[in-house]
């Protein structure tokens, strides 16, 4: 693949149809054309609960696609189809304008569009076409993109052939995009088995400790900011708090952010921009350069006291023992509630500093390794935007 040279045509003119990326055995320039006239397009409607199942079956194995992008989309499967392959769905609410090739046939629902192919657009070159152009809602209300909306944009495209290279050398880049993304997960999913065992064995010593034993507030001196009242006045202040998002308080290099949000009518725990460093990596969440942070709804800002170092008070608060902790406390009313003195009260597992820092040696490696991992995957992302800014008009 060159820069394009080949704007010139053989009686000297311009060509101005062409992309700045391409293959060098081609040449000419891109047709242009509306996408209504290039595809049909379908609407997705209702299923019958009755004829959808979870798994993949004999019985069941036609795709059901919604308007999603977690899963591929796959909302549960059925024993009919009613696009046939190859074909293109495009989201039409949610994360509106999404584009994905299908090459299997498949039932679409709630209000997803399916695009088949006159003949003159290959259906994985389309993918890529669609989603290079910038596509907005239609309506006021709920965000949507409608089949006519859809259909009145543009998209330009070459030869055939050339269409089959540009999508097959694209979907390459994705293969190894979605390959990465497995790697990542995997490592995460091995440092969680990892880091529950090491909590669950520290729970079999019995060396507990109330929470609040292990921890101080955030701010100046672990004194927490005086317009935080949702975080000290004794703990009678609901822990989520969702109409004061505008307080700030103080965080220093060894902060630790933690979160309580809600999750299928349940608490749950989870880091959240925290400020943790291991030999200046951070470990496990997102490093902030500043130290002003913004409180929001469910954010408790701590710092670990002397006896507990950030790294495993960061494995504790994300173990499956403690959010277990947390989803008995939960309290259920116009919303779902964790109250700070309860979560003060909970008993946690506290080796000493020494043991600390031997349990925690091999998940602060296995999460550096998922640091570089996804630096690799941030690179093949930048990548195939790049491509796709080059190699399409």
């Amino acid at each position: 693949m060159t820069a394009n040279n080949k704007n010139i045509d053989k009686q000297g003119k311009k060509l101005l149809n062409v992309p700045n990326l391409r293959f060098p055995e081609f040449e000419g320039e891109w047709e242009k054309d509306r996408i209504r006239n290039l595809f049909t397009i379908n609407v997705g409607g209702d299923i019958d609960k009755k004829n959808v199942s979870e798994t993949q079956t004999d019985k069941y194995p036609y795709p059901i696609i919604a308007n999603a992008l977690s899963n591929d989309g796959i909302y549960g499967y059925t024993s009919i189809y009613k696009d046939s392959a190859p074909c293109i769905t495009v989201t039409g609410r949610g994360d509106i304008g999404s584009a994905k090739f299908r090459n299997y046939p498949l039932y679409p629902i709630v209000r997803l569009l399916v695009l088949h192919s006159n003949g003159k657009i290959d259906c994985c070159f389309g993918e890529y076409a669609i989603n290079h152009i910038r596509k907005y809602e239609e309506s006021t209300g709920v965000p949507q993109l409608t089949s006519p909306q859809l259909g009145a944009y543009s998209i330009c495209y070459p030869s055939f052939e050339e269409q089959i290279k540009i999508g097959d050398f694209l979907n390459l880049i994705d293969k190894r995009i979605a390959t990465q993304n497995r790697i990542i997960e995997d490592l995460k999913q091995l440092r969680s088995a990892i880091t529950n065992r090491i909590i669950y064995n520290l729970v079999a010593d019995k060396k507990f400790v109330p929470f609040s034993a292990i921890y101080q507030m955030a701010g100046e001196g672990g004194t927490p900011n005086t317009n935080n009242r949702q975080y000290y006045e004794g703990g009678t202040i609901p822990f989520i708090k969702i109409d004061d998002l505008s307080s700030k308080y103080l965080t220093r290099n060894k902060d630790f952010i933690t979160e309580i949000g809600l999750q299928k009518s349940s608490a749950w725990v989870i880091p959240a921009n925290s400020l943790i460093y291991s030999n200046g990596a951070t470990i496990g969440a997102v490093s902030i350069n500043t130290y002003k942070v913004a409180t929001k709804q469910g954010i408790l800002g701590i710092v670990p006291k002397s006896t507990v170092c950030v790294e495993y008070l960061y494995y504790l608060t994300t173990s499956t023992f403690f959010k277990k902790q947390i989803h008995r406390i939960i309290t259920h009313g116009t919303m779902t509630t964790a109250y700070l003195k309860d979560i003060n009260k909970i008993k946690v597992p506290l080796p000493d500093i020494e043991e600390q820092n031997k349990v925690i040696k091999g998940l602060i490696t296995l999460s550096e390794k998922i640091e570089k991992e996804q630096e690799i995957l941030a690179n093949f992302q930048a990548q195939k935007k790049y491509l796709l800014h080059q190699m399409f008009i």
